[in-house]
């Protein structure tokens, strides 16, 4: 879960320098590791991490899976190699650590000033060649709360920036998970629609959902993880990845069965998403359903062009962040 932390002690700090380092021949990579940041503002945050191991599983649903929708099939065999997943999803307190130091201020209506500081951007190095997303307008947390509860209403290229700017700040290579990475992760191991089985009378362990939210998010990791020691794949909030989505992209994967490390198409106009979400029903939460971006997640924004950076009122979709194996 994410914290607070103080200062780091010496056994963090060779961690992360061993994380951050080629593992020699032979090596194993660490089963977990706590990740720990300090912002410009000084705000300190920490999470960790989970080594998912790799290995060969069956991407998608069988056609009599209850809740079933055609782009789930055709089902095909997925290599994954070793990499880290958060154990959770991305918190409001792991997001602001990123706002505050990357937020965009808005630039000057005086054309000498507005290209002096465009030039002095575009002269920043490192974690402030970042530009983040701009100024938040409205309650994001919907009311909700912040903390511990998962950063929501967040466009992809948000996520993919908040990413891009921890990476810069560890040393590290963050990035959102790819669609069979995702998946992988959440079935740990089973071949039933549910982490824990194909009926989801178990599902209130594992998951807020429709049944149990209360109509609103839920700080992260309060329910049960699953065999990998992920909190709240199912539920919660949905999780974008990295992949463009099609309805046929299984259909082209099916043809190189199986498949090693399947990224997904190539281009595309909005993204997926996994997971479900507080008020998705039950078959939404299942371990190979899959969402993507539709025109109604902007519907709220007010402004012209739409924001790249803000889904306001989308309260059901987050991200959550994954790390490569050195």
């Amino acid at each position: 879960m994410s914290r607070l932390v103080g200062p780091w002690p010496w056994t963090s700090l060779v961690l992360a320098a061993l994380l951050a380092a080629p593992l020699g021949a032979g090596e194993e990579p660490p089963k977990k590791f706590t990740e720990k940041i300090k912002n410009k503002q000084g705000k300190e945050v920490a999470f960790d991490l989970v080594l998912v191991p790799g290995g060969r599983f069956t991407m998608g649903s069988p056609e009599s899976e209850k809740g079933r929708k055609p782009h789930e099939g055709p089902q095909f065999e997925a290599e994954i190699k070793p990499f880290y997943l958060c154990a959770h999803e991305t918190t409001w307190d792991m997001f602001m650590a990123f706002y505050d130091e990357t937020v965009q201020e808005k630039r000057s209506d005086d054309p000498k000033i507005a290209a002096k500081q465009k030039a002095e951007e575009a002269a920043k190095k490192g974690v402030d060649a970042i530009s983040g997303p701009t100024p938040l307008y409205g309650d994001p947390t919907l009311g909700w709360g912040a903390g511990k509860r998962p950063a929501i209403g967040i466009t992809h290229l948000n996520a993919e920036t908040f990413c891009q700017w921890l990476s810069k700040k560890t040393g590290k290579k963050y990035r959102l998970p790819t669609e069979a990475e995702w998946e992988y992760a959440c079935r740990a191991g089973a071949k039933t629609a549910y982490c824990f089985g194909n009926e989801p009378d178990k599902l209130e362990d594992y998951a807020w959902f429709e049944d149990n939210s209360d109509e609103k998010t839920q700080e992260v990791a309060k329910k049960q993880p699953n065999a990998f020691g992920l909190y709240d794949m199912h539920g919660n909030v949905m999780e974008w990845v990295s992949d463009f989505y099609s309805p046929k992209a299984y259909e082209e994967a099916a043809k190189s069965n199986p498949v090693t490390c399947p990224k997904g198409p190539k281009e595309g106009k909005v993204h997926v998403a996994r997971g479900g979400a507080y008020n998705s029903p039950p078959e939404g939460l299942r371990a190979a359903a899959r969402a993507f971006e539709e025109p109604f997640w902007r519907y709220e924004d007010p402004q012209e062009p739409k924001s790249k950076w803000w889904l306001p009122k989308m309260g059901f979709i987050g991200f959550r962040i994954a790390c490569d194996v050195p």
